[in-house]
Order: C-alpha cells, then sequence, then structure tokens
C-alpha cells in the first residue's frame, strides 16, 4: 500500500482549519467503475441541484455536498459507500471521514469524466485505426462510437456524428482553449452549446472510456434549452432543420457574423451568384405580362449570396406502381441535381404574392461542402417523401463546371470525396435516421444508427436514401499538384 499524505480541511465555528495527516484510503477497493457514467446531467439525485455535486464511486449515483447533515454523508453513512468524487473540482473524497484522497491509481476515472487532447495526441487521430478496449471489455475505435437514443433524438445524434468526423471542427472543440477566451453578453445562454458540443466531441473521442457508446443527454439538454424547445429529445425532428439551427447557432455563440469567421465558416462556408428575375402573374393578359416585362422591375437581378450548405432538389417521384402493385422507386445520377448550379437551369420560386425565375452559380467552394437532398415537401395537410435514389460516386466529384469563369481561374482544388451521409428510412414523421462514415485513419466506412456501429461497405452507401452529405475538398497533396492552398 501507498502512505499519501492528505490534507483535511475541518469546519470549526468560522473558520477552516487544516489538518495534515498521513494515512492512505482503505476503500479503494470498493470503486465500481462499471456502474460510473458521467454522460447525464451533473444532479444530485435527491435534491436536483447542480451545486457541489459529488458521484458515489462505488454506486455511481449523484449526491450533494459532503458535510454532516449533505447528501452524499448521510448516503456514505446508510449504504457504508465510502469514496466520492467532486464533479467539478475532480477531487476525491472518503466520507464520512471527510479527508481528500490523492491516488494515482484514480486518473483514469478523472480522464473519463474530463477527457483532455494535447496538440500531439490531435495530429496523430487520422493516422492511425488502432482500437481501443473500454473497461467493459468492447473494443472500439475512437469517433465511431455509438450515441443513445434517449427516446426519439436520432435525428439529432446523426448530425453530431457527421460533424464529429469533420477534422477541422473535431479539433477545434477537442482543446477547449481555443474557445474558453470567447467572451458573451452577460445573460448569454448560448454559448453553454459550445460548452457541451466540446465535452460531447472530447468523450467520443476518448480512447480510454469505460463503455464504447456516449449518451448526448447533456448536449441534447443544451439544445432544447438554446432552441426555446424548437428541438426536444422526445419527439422525431428533421435532421436538416436541426443542422442548419445549429451551425449558425454555434457560429454566432463563437462570436462569428457576417463579417467576423469562425471555425464553421471556415470548414463549410462558400459562396454563390444568384439571378433572379421576377414573373408577371399568370392571370394577366399577354400584353400586359409583355409590357410588364419591358419594365426595370422585371429585369434580371445578380446578389452574390454565401452558403453553409446546398440544397439539392429531386426530381417528381412517379405516382404509377409496375405490374406486381410495386412502387418503382426511381433514381437519378448526382451530377443532375447539381445542375441546378449550372448558371443556365432556371427555377420558378413562388412567395405569397410574387413569382421569381431563379438560376444559380458557384463562386467559392468550402473546404468542406454539404448537400442537403430535398426528400420531404410539406402543405397544409402532410408532409410526402420522395424516396428516389441519388447515384453518387464515393469520390473524385468535381465541382468546376459549376464555377463561374473567374472562379475557375482561381479554385485550384475543386474535386471532393465523401466522408458522411445521414439516410433517413422510412415514413416522414415518424422514419428513422442513420448514418454512414469515413474513419479516416483505417480508410473504412461505418454505419452508425444509435448504439449500433457496423462496418460497411462503400458500395452500399449508395444504395440509401441519402439526406444529408458533408464532402471534402481534395487537398493539394491528394491530388499531386503543387498549389497550395
Amino acid at each position: 500500500m501507498h502512505r499519501i499524505t492528505l490534507f483535511v480541511i475541518k469546519r470549526g465555528r468560522g473558520h477552516a482549519v487544516e489538518d495534515r495527516r498521513s494515512r492512505h484510503c482503505p476503500y479503494l477497493d470498493t470503486i465500481n467503475r462499471s456502474v460510473l457514467d458521467f454522460d447525464f446531467e451533473k444532479l444530485c439525485s435527491i435534491s436536483l441541484s447542480h451545486i457541489n455535486v459529488y458521484a458515489c464511486l462505488i454506486c455511481g449515483k449523484y449526491f450533494q455536498g459532503r458535510g454532516q447533515k449533505s447528501h452524499a454523508y448521510t448516503h456514505s453513512v446508510q449504504f457504508s459507500h465510502h469514496v466520492f468524487l467532486n464533479l467539478h473540482t475532480l477531487k476525491f473524497y472518503c466520507l464520512p471521514d471527510n479527508y481528500e484522497i490523492i491516488d494515482s491509481s484514480l486518473e483514469d476515472i478523472t480522464y473519463v469524466l474530463k477527457p483532455t487532447f494535447t496538440k500531439q495526441h490531435i495530429a496523430g487521430l487520422d493516422k492511425q485505426g488502432k482500437l481501443y478496449r473500454a473497461y467493459d471489455g468492447t473494443t472500439y475505435l475512437p469517433g465511431i462510437v455509438g450515441l443513445n437514443n434517449i427516446k426519439a433524438n436520432d435525428y439529432a445524434n446523426v448530425v453530431l456524428q457527421a460533424f464529429s468526423n469533420v477534422p477541422p471542427l473535431r479539433n477545434y472543440f477537442l482543446e477547449e482553449e481555443n474557445y474558453r477566451e470567447i467572451r458573451r453578453p452577460p445573460g448569454d445562454i448560448m454559448f453553454l452549446l459550445v460548452q457541451r458540443f466540446g465535452e460531447l466531441m472530447r468523450k467520443l473521442w476518448n480512447p480510454r472510456n469505460f463503455k464504447a457508446h456516449v449518451s448526448p443527454h447533456e448536449m441534447l439538454q443544451a439544445v432544447v434549452l438554446c432552441s426555446k424547445k424548437t428541438f426536444q429529445i422526445t419527439k422525431q425532428g428533421d435532421a436538416v432543420d436541426f443542422m442548419t439551427w445549429f451551425l449558425n447557432a454555434l457560429h454566432g455563440a463563437l462570436g462569428g457574423t457576417k463579417k467576423k469567421p469562425s471555425i464553421i465558416t471556415k470548414a463549410f462556408q462558400g459562396s454563390m451568384r444568384i439571378f433572379s428575375k421576377k414573373l408577371p402573374h399568370p392571370d394577366l393578359l399577354p400584353e400586359e405580362k409583355e409590357a410588364l416585362l419591358l419594365t426595370e422591375e422585371y429585369q434580371e437581378q445578380m446578389s452574390e449570396s454565401t452558403f453553409l450548405f446546398l440544397t439539392l432538389d429531386l426530381p417528381t417521384a412517379p405516382l404509377y406502381k409496375d405490374e406486381k402493385e410495386q412502387l418503382i422507386i426511381p433514381q437519378v445520377p448526382l451530377f443532375n441535381i447539381l445542375g441546378k448550379f449550372s448558371g443556365t437551369t432556371e427555377k420558378e420560386y413562388k412567395t405569397y404574392k410574387e413569382n421569381f425565375l431563379k438560376r444559380f452559380q458557384l463562386t467559392k467552394l468550402p473546404p468542406y461542402l454539404i448537400f442537403c437532398i430535398k426528400r420531404f415537401t410539406k402543405n397544409n395537410f402532410f408532409v410526402e417523401k420522395n424516396p428516389t435514389i441519388v447515384n453518387f460516386p464515393i469520390t473524385n466529384v468535381d465541382l468546376s463546371e459549376y464555377l463561374t469563369e473567374e472562379a475557375q481561374a482561381t479554385e485550384k482544388n475543386t474535386t471532393y470525396d465523401l466522408v458522411a451521409n445521414v439516410v433517413h428510412d422510412g415514413k416522414p414523421t415518424e422514419g428513422s435516421y442513420r448514418i454512414h462514415v469515413l474513419h479516416h485513419g483505417t480508410g473504412k466506412w461505418y454505419e452508425m444508427q444509435d448504439l449500433q456501429v457496423i462496418d460497411i461497405l462503400p458500395q452500399m452507401i449508395t444504395l440509401s436514401e441519402a439526406y444529408i452529405q458533408i464532402w471534402k475538398r481534395q487537398e493539394s497533396s491528394d491530388t499531386n499538384s503543387h498549389t497550395a492552398e
């Protein structure tokens, strides 16, 4: 047994007395690591308070305080559970004797509660595919880790999984120093999203987890709070709606504005040219339409706009069935639906009062390009889902033809490889989500659906009803080009 110097704070009347004594804790072998779970909200299980919460390391429950009338103290006496961890200070205590325990054998517990990553560790994440063994005996690849579906939050899980496999975003959030000093206005709750997303990212990539899955409970509670209950844990949501809100909320919480970049805009923001032409009302007489088309109001206008993702429209799905009464599932090549950004394809957009013809052309491509494939059409009564399968290659998608001539001259790397593919299965309002992600270290693809993680062949990915895709731009080294970013 080690002999350890311990410091005990004894509370006197009105002042604290420090008592120095050397002794070891005889109860360390009663710690039960298999019941420890730090993914849930740090609340006392009795008082429901966030203040001064301790985890009992024998049963895993959370209790407030450690003084003689506290819930933790009472628990230690009642159940003979003696070793506790302060979830805020990361210090260990023996109760009811109330002395601090300092022992290096407990370091694995503090690391699970608060994983930390060195720059060297982060730099090597995508260079190896080593399997790690969790305390419960299961093996896992850090980053390829299942997320609990608490009730109906798989729509959020897949988005969180996708972003945790975008290296610049992941690397930024793995190091708390990158965002710890960001100043927010008093009373601003949105920074909670940043803190919780960082904590989740570090848990997903922790090589020393006690179990091979993570619960996003605290992250999702922050989502419910910050979105004012627009997105909930108990009600199925739309992954694209959540992703749109989440990207913009993170950008704002990190101090980003239209002019000031954040890690979000650095990774995902591109720009496009929009050509818009107002159309005369269809009920007007032909000569009235012609007269209007000559006025300045009805001439084509050009504007520049930034984007964090591109929406791809699917062709209308046929309603007929084949001879076996089975619905025919149509297919469309990715390049067909990318034609929207060719600069020549016109599409009509209807508002409440006016109609416009619009065409689009890209002027700047981001390092990571997000496609959202528009599968759902909402009207007053119900939501319809388009089941069309999009045929796409996994690698070498060249987008140069969708750039303006000026951009084609300046954008050196225009070829992209798929790194994440979110799939929606089932009916529009009841269906479920799963995600395919590329593990950069091994070059293998994995499918994750809640806690289930399986490896998958790349050719199987293209058979799914893709809903959100993240593509990574090939760097100069990938294309053997000598041009630098």
